[in-house]
């Protein structure tokens, strides 16, 4: 499976990023997130809601678990399974968010990845040396990898 990676110095950089890639995102879109403590998962995902045309607050769903909100475009749902068993995370009816209407982030995916749908785009986020971020993309699905191609073709993604 090929990577993508991509480097952010910057919060407003996170947005742009976000903004090109919600401008591909349809019905079913799942974006799996990863990343250590404080690497920057609820910062991406307040972007890509907002590019969604989220017009709410968005903060970390750590305690509600999902966060629903309406976009301009299209639903976006924001979950974060930190704290779930794979069995609590199971007895949620996530394909029903999965295979639905919207686009769905799930912060922490890898906990959870057997439940997972097998089309996404999972992204991994970690540090630089520089005090930026390192985005790595990993599509699963045709859709998820031509959005990829596209984006290094059009210089974003390396």
């Amino acid at each position: 499976m090929a990577v993508y990676e991509w480097i952010s110095n910057g919060p407003e950089e996170t947005k742009r990023l976000a903004e090109r890639l919600a401008s591909l995102f349809g019905s079913g879109t799942v974006l799996a997130l990863d990343g250590e403590l404080g690497a920057g998962k609820t910062t991406f995902s307040q972007a890509v809601g907002y590019a969604l045309g989220v017009k709410d607050i968005i903060n970390s769903p750590t305690f509600t678990i999902i966060k629903e909100y309406e976009g301009a475009r299209l639903p976006f749902y924001h979950m974060d399974v930190y704290r779930l068993s794979m069995d609590e995370a199971d007895d949620l009816g996530l394909d029903d968010y999965f295979y639905g209407e919207g686009v769905t982030l799930v912060e922490w995916a890898s906990l959870i990845e057997e439940l997972l749908p097998p089309e996404r785009l999972a992204v991994q986020i970690g540090h630089t040396e520089s005090g930026g971020r390192k985005f790595v993309f990993a599509p699963h699905g045709l859709p998820y990898e031509e959005w990829c191609l596209q984006l290094k073709e059009n210089g974003v993604l390396g």
